[in-house]
């Protein structure tokens, strides 16, 4: 599968953690958020540039597997990977690492698919703008 990686390191504040200082699992998803906007940064593909093309990219599926705890004060460094598929979707995967004790912390998956502004319809294949981007990639094999 060929894939393009990025990361982010997110440091813990702690109105994103619950009673116990430990990172309340549903703030994965805003995690799994910012290294989305950082790696549409990175690749230029950005929310912004998407919607100018006439384009929502609603999420329809999203996966969490939590394995260990990040507390208040520490860091999470996350590693997202874009995968490449021949559908109109658009596929990352996350892992969540607490930066302080290298220990995963969560895994998971994000599933957004291309919806157009004018009138919210499904679009069924994929934007021209998408495919050009995604041919001036230099994908890696995984």
């Amino acid at each position: 599968m060929k894939v393009l990686k990025s990361s982010i390191l997110i440091p813990v504040r702690f109105s994103e953690t619950d009673a116990m200082g430990v990172v309340w699992h549903g703030n994965y998803l805003k995690f799994f958020e910012d290294a989305r906007e950082h790696f549409g940064k990175e690749y230029g593909i950005e929310y912004l540039d998407v919607h100018a093309k006439g384009y929502f990219i609603p999420i329809v599926k999203s996966e969490i597997s939590h394995k260990a705890s990040i507390f208040y004060g520490e860091q999470a460094l996350v590693n997202v990977i874009l995968e490449q598929h021949d559908s109109a979707k658009i596929v990352f995967r996350y892992e969540v690492i607490n930066n302080n004790t290298n220990q995963v912390a969560a895994t998971g998956m994000t599933m957004q698919v291309f919806m157009f502004t004018s009138d919210r319809t499904l679009e069924l294949i994929k934007p021209e703008f998408y495919r050009i981007w995604e041919e001036a990639q230099n994908w890696t094999d995984e």
